[in-house]
């Protein structure tokens, strides 16, 4: 059984850092594409980064610059490095893992998906 679970979310100030973890288990995800998403109250979940197979990453104009998506491959283990955050990246954080080395920005292309995080950015 393949599961997801993110880690790492919780308050911090406006201009600080977070790193969120999504760690991997019931298959490995080393040549295939994983992505983070983000839902904030009364929104949609929206597109944050994404890391394909070949380690090719992409990201959400309002983040880039600011977000580092990474990955490890021993540990199964995707990061997110949040710098420099603000009030509006305040929302509930999920990893994403997809059956292709191929990263994807829509959520619909993701089939393995964690429970989800809070990120709580306090102006």
């Amino acid at each position: 059984q393949v599961q997801l679970v993110e880690s790492g979310g919780g308050l911090v100030q406006a201009g600080g850092s977070l790193r969120l973890s999504c760690a991997a288990s019931g298959r490995s995800f080393s040549s295939y594409a994983m992505a983070w998403f983000r839902q904030a109250p009364g929104k949609e979940r929206a597109f944050v980064a994404a890391i394909g197979g070949r380690d090719s990453t992409y990201y959400a104009d309002s983040v880039k610059g600011r977000f580092t998506i990474t990955r490890d491959r021993v540990k199964n283990t995707m990061y997110l490095q949040m710098n420099d955050a603000k009030p509006e990246d305040t929302a509930v954080y999920f990893c994403a893992g997809r059956s292709d080395w191929f990263a994807r920005t829509s959520n619909t292309e993701y089939s393995y998906w964690g429970p989800g995080t809070q990120v709580t950015v306090s102006s």
